[in-house]
């Protein structure tokens, strides 16, 4: 392959050729000077995993990607054994090259381990007025926060079911947001680390509330068929938006609760739903998060507690769960009780006029 073919002529998938643009890589000599497949994730912000198909679909050899042992290394004999094999340093060098989506209150995002992880589904379910699209607005705005403050710096799909989405909220919360991040850069400066000030004074760094709401790409959905469809071309729109960092589904089961009385048949799409939410999450490394609601579920013993909407058979759709509810010091809390790797854990937070905050910050 000759060394000065354009990468935009190369028959990679789109969102990969447009990262490999924005990241300055314009032809295959680019590519070969990037020092195999960890240095091309890092610079370009993909996975080692795709950064190693792009090298090894071009013909440049992984490097330090997945299957560099080539022809004759290890299980070379073995059909699919050399290039499926992924080196447990080359996931934690993903899971470092992927920041969380925080939600600017410092309970909460401890309890998630630092934030909502990109590339998995979590699921908050709640009772009306708990939270649950406030949480949604302010993950869709944190989901933009600058690279420079450790963000994804992303876009947002925004999938409204309920009708619930209110701009004028969005705009409160960007207001939050923008405030947050000019006292961080401040606070940089006053430390002899002016870099982000200056950029965010110069608009070398755009973050303002204009920016923020031109970076949420809103869906509102009807019915069961229009959720069915949307789900159906996801992936479709991620490929055309790489920047999309961030996937809200509020709620994920309204019109499922609403619309549908043939249980078996409910059962089957969510599952086919749930499998394809989780797909793109891991594909395309965005984070998806569901807003479910709850339901009443009676005790054996004569006693009621509730649990998310949709039963057992919807379970298995998040790998990280929590329930958002009052607590007995009036208080709203967040309890994860599924995870799989972080402990059970219970913290309380507020809803501000700027967002999800600490309950000392209100």
């Amino acid at each position: 392959m000759s060394r000065r073919q354009e990468v935009v002529s190369l028959p990679l998938p789109p969102h990969l050729r447009n990262r490999l643009l924005e990241a300055g890589f314009t032809h295959t000599g680019d590519l070969e000077r990037a020092g195999g497949a960890l240095g091309l994730a890092k610079e370009v912000g993909i996975t080692p995993a795709e950064a190693h198909d792009v090298l090894q679909l071009l013909g440049l050899g992984a490097g330090t990607g997945r299957g560099a042992a080539g022809p004759a290394g290890p299980g070379a004999g073995a059909a699919g054994w050399g290039t499926g094999a992924v080196s447990a340093a080359e996931l934690l060098a993903e899971a470092e090259a992927r920041p969380p989506v925080v939600t600017l209150c410092r309970e909460l995002d401890g309890l998630l381990g630092g934030g909502v992880a990109v590339g998995g589904v979590t699921e908050f379910c709640g009772e009306p007025g708990v939270g649950k699209t406030q949480l949604g607005l302010q993950l869709s705005v944190s989901a933009q926060l600058p690279a420079a403050l450790n963000g994804p710096q992303g876009q947002v799909v925004y999938v409204d079911t309920e009708g619930s989405f209110m701009v004028e909220r969005c705009v409160d919360i960007a207001e939050g947001a923008v405030r947050h991040v000019r006292a961080l850069a401040e606070a940089q400066a006053a430390q002899g680390r002016p870099q982000l000030a200056d950029a965010l004074r110069s608009g070398a760094v755009p973050y303002d509330v204009e920016g923020l709401l031109r970076g949420i790409h809103y869906f509102r959905i009807h019915d069961v068929t229009e959720q069915l469809a949307l789900v159906t071309s996801l992936p479709r729109f991620l490929q055309l938006y790489p920047q999309v960092r961030l996937v809200v589904f509020d709620s994920i089961t309204f019109h499922f609760r609403q619309d549908m009385s043939d249980m078996a048949q409910r059962t089957r799409l969510v599952t086919a739903m749930a499998q394809q939410l989780i797909s793109a999450a891991q594909t395309y490394g965005v984070a998806v998060v569901l807003m479910n609601q709850v339901t009443t579920k009676f005790l054996e013993g004569g006693g009621t507690k509730m649990v998310p909407a949709l039963g057992e058979s919807w379970g298995h759709a998040a790998s990280t769960r929590v329930m958002l509810y009052w607590g007995q010091d009036h208080e709203r809390h967040a309890a994860l009780f599924k995870s799989p790797c972080l402990p059970p854990g219970d913290v309380a937070y507020a809803v501000t006029t700027d967002g999800i905050r600490s309950l000392r910050r209100r």
